[in-house]
């Protein structure tokens, strides 16, 4: 038999394009071949003759019978032939699918790689306003931006991991006065704690680290300004906004070390915990930087040269109206502070001024609205919005046996991420999180997270790893070896298919990336475990005959390799033993 193709579907799209050429000379088209997800359909399957319907005005289902009249010979084609309404599926012969075998082997931990692409893209994603420790709605846009990140990189894309850091704004004012109010506390100087500031524990833990540091330096008399705060049952806002403005004014500079006391520590506890998440960022990226540098100012100054800036009631508005927004917004305030939208226009600017092709944000579905506005500002800058990509992660409910558990930042009494990790690993963590679209909410499970089952579905895919693991320990055998194994002995219904899955990895990577989609990784792992499970239960591999026992195992050991590469994209271990 002559040498297999390199790419076996390269030749079969080969065969058709020439089938093509004799039905329809001159007649271009793009030749797309499937996985048919059932077997009985074939290998492949082509809509090609679906395609040439209305170009040359014929029935499907005739074009296809002709195309596959016209099919070349193939010694790697056993059967095509016409289905539906006019698809062309294709059966190969068994050494064409288990060639894939020897390709993973020799691949390794680089099989399913995408060739470089040209372009540097940036994600950004979590950017969690350092205001608390994350909660387990920060730890889904963590575990779905690091596997997306991953996906695009080992699809062939340069990726730089960014984290914006909200370190300018009122939140991180509202954190600051709620540690200073717990700071006087423990000197008496009692202030009667708003509801509507940060209530957690991690304040009070704050307030004790300055006052063990700095003793009583912080403490100054407050019952003269506080009384002119406007009242906190009438206006809690505006009473919180009051107290920020009396601290800074007793403080004077003394304030900005509190600002930085909060925001480094907070901070220093979000990198701790997303490192021992397994979420690694390039760029921790500073939002203070931008109104340090004039950015801010800049970018509300280029729009306002462009007259897509107005003045209302002593603010600066931004016509978003006239890029689809459903209503104009605020740049600047009356008191002359930029808005939160005036950082975010000047912060995708630096983005592009920092040479990314490709934009990819990861926004909480609460912000849906900012998308518009955002697209709109960079047109507005005559800037390509089209280089930007938002993906937005839904809500996640926590169910503790059939409670479930509410989340609440100012008020502290939400699960944090660190507490989820604990109770249910890491593994868990990361692979439920991804167990359905990002964009869809998700119900997360802690009974079945913590199971060790086959019901669970990361136990189960790491247990196909373990088990082909637990195999080569009995056989203790040289893995390198497998690499000459008589792969033709691979003939069953259940080895062949594991091959095809095995082949379809690329292909899963590939659309996987194109669709920001690291989920179908984790859906398609449980399928191959699957098939793994149920050939292992069907056949011996450890069998007496040597040259079937090699083969199964290179078989067994593809399999382990494609698990260990689809569980490093999700941030999941592959382990060798459970």
């Amino acid at each position: 038999m002559p040498t297999l193709p390199a790419d076996i579907k390269t030749h079969l799209a080969d065969l058709l394009r020439a089938a093509l050429a004799s039905v329809a000379p001159g007649t271009s088209a793009e030749i797309h071949l499937e996985r048919p997800r059932d077997a009985s359909h074939g290998d492949f399957a082509s809509n090609l003759a679906l395609q040439l319907a209305r170009t040359l005005k014929q029935n499907p289902r005739q074009i296809a019978e002709r195309l596959v009249r016209e099919l070349p010979p193939s010694k790697w084609l056993t059967k095509a032939e016409v289905a539906g309404a006019g698809f062309i599926n294709l059966s190969v012969v068994p050494a064409a699918k288990t060639a894939i075998v020897a390709a993973v082997l020799a691949q390794g931990d680089d099989f399913g790689r995408g060739a470089r692409k040209p372009g540097k893209l940036q994600v950004e994603f979590v950017s969690a306003n350092p205001t608390g420790p994350l909660h387990v709605g920060h730890g889904r846009g963590a575990a779905y931006g690091a596997s997306l990140a991953n996906l695009l990189a080992f699809a062939g894309h340069t990726v730089c991991r960014e984290y914006y850091v909200n370190d300018a704004g009122r939140q991180m004012d509202i954190l600051a006065v709620s540690t200073w109010l717990r700071y006087l506390d423990l000197f008496g100087e009692s202030v009667a704690f708003p509801p509507n500031a940060y209530q957690g524990e991690y304040v009070r833990d704050m307030a004790g680290q300055i006052r063990t540091a700095h003793a009583d330096r912080y403490v100054h008399p407050t019952a003269a300004v506080l009384a002119c705060v406007p009242s906190a049952e009438a206006e809690p806002e505006a009473h919180l906004d009051g107290l920020i403005a009396a601290a800074k004014d007793l403080l004077g500079e003394e304030w900005h070390y509190f600002h930085q006391h909060v925001l480094a520590e907070q901070l220093a506890d979000c990198r701790e915990d997303l490192e021992a998440y397994g979420v690694h960022f390039d760029c921790w990226f500073s939002e203070r930087s931008l109104y340090d540098t004039g950015m801010v100012a800049q970018a509300v100054g280029a729009l306002e040269k462009r007259g897509h800036i107005y003045v209302q009631d002593g603010a600066k508005w931004f016509r978003s109206t006239h890029f689809g927004d459903e209503k104009d917004r605020v740049v600047q305030r009356e008191n002359g502070l930029y808005t939160y939208f005036a950082s975010d226009i000047a912060y995708h600017c630096n983005k592009l001024e920092r040479g990314f092709t490709r934009l990819v944000d990861i926004w909480g579905a609460d912000h849906h609205g900012y998308i518009p506005r955002v697209r709109g500002a960079l047109q507005a800058l005559e800037l390509d919005d089209k280089v930007l990509d938002v993906a937005l992660v839904q809500f996640v409910s926590l169910f503790r046996g059939t409670e479930k558990v509410s989340m609440s930042t100012r008020a502290g009494s939400y699960v944090t991420l660190r507490e989820l990790r604990e109770e249910v690993g890491n593994d868990a963590c990361r692979f439920f999180y991804l167990l359905r679209k990002q964009d869809q909410s998700l119900d997360f499970d802690l009974d079945l997270a913590k199971s060790q089952s086959n019901d669970n579905p990361v136990y189960y895919v790491q247990y196909a790893h373990a088990r082909v693991c637990s195999v080569l320990a009995q056989w203790d055998g040289d893995v390198r070896t497998l690499a000459q194994a008589p792969l033709a002995l691979l003939v069953s219904e259940r080895e062949l298919a594991l091959a095809a899955k095995l082949a379809a990895f690329p292909e899963l990577i590939d659309a996987a990336a194109h669709d920001f989609a690291p989920h179908a990784v984790a859906f398609w792992l449980r399928e191959l475990a699957a098939e793994f499970h149920a050939w292992y239960n069907a056949e011996r591999l450890l069998v007496d005959d040597a040259a079937q026992k090699q083969a199964r195992l290179a078989l067994a050991v593809a399999v382990r390799q494609v698990i260990r590469n689809g569980l490093r994209l999700l941030g999941v271990s592959a382990p060798d033993s459970m």
